[in-house]
């Protein structure tokens, strides 16, 4: 018996079927893969890229750190989320929204923030932003042993005053810090502070209407 023989032969490709129907033993079937019949698997579509970025990419693109043309290609539309310590209204409904998603995650029958609680979320600087948030719920959901949160269970040890590593903070941040710091250090003189940070009245004026300060 020669070799040919002792295998059977693929059966050959149906010129019944169209090369868009679907074969039964596709994937595995290597005649539909040879012959293009899984190209009927292909849908086109139209796509656009979000993209999020907590540092300023021109000044990025500035330093050489980040690629001019990419910024072009990225940036159509530009939306600026101020840091959540800036949106002091949006820090209790977005506290009650996670709090209303993990009690029911675990099983926890929790009401509420007590006064105590309410006032540590307020006062927390928040460097990490409202991924800082949910997990400050989750941990206080998952340590509550009680119908409404207390403020030992958020975990919350920074105050808000407390100074953001420098690396954690945008271009406008250090400026509004180093604005709002030099003037509590001259008691409130527009015109020392403006001095010591080198900028004549009308433009530290400027910075601090700019920064709400």
């Amino acid at each position: 018996m020669s070799a040919a023989s002792r295998w059977p032969r693929a059966a050959p490709f149906s010129s019944t079927r169209s090369p868009t129907s679907r074969c039964p033993d596709r994937p595995s079937c290597s005649a539909c893969w040879r012959r293009g019949a899984t190209s009927a698997s292909v849908r086109r579509g139209r796509s656009r890229p979000t993209s999020a970025s907590n540092a300023d990419l021109r000044a990025e693109v500035a330093a050489g750190r980040f690629r001019q043309d990419l910024l072009f290609r990225l940036n159509t539309i530009e939306i600026h989320l101020p840091p959540l310590r800036e949106r002091p209204e949006d820090l209790e409904p977005l506290a009650i929204f996670f709090l209303q998603q993990l009690r029911g995650r675990y099983r926890k029958d929790i009401t509420g923030f007590d006064p105590a609680a309410s006032a540590a979320l307020r006062a927390h600087h928040w460097p990490g932003n409202v991924r800082e948030l949910s997990h400050a719920i989750e941990r206080s959901v998952l340590l509550s042993d009680g119908p409404t949160i207390r403020a030992v269970d958020l975990g919350l040890v920074a105050a808000r005053d407390a100074v953001p590593r420098l690396e954690e903070m945008t271009l406008d941040e250090v400026e509004r810090y180093l604005v709002r710091q030099t003037l509590a250090r001259c008691g409130g003189n527009a015109m020392k502070a403006a001095e010591l940070l080198g900028l004549s009245r009308s433009a530290f004026y400027r910075r601090l209407e700019k920064h709400g300060l």
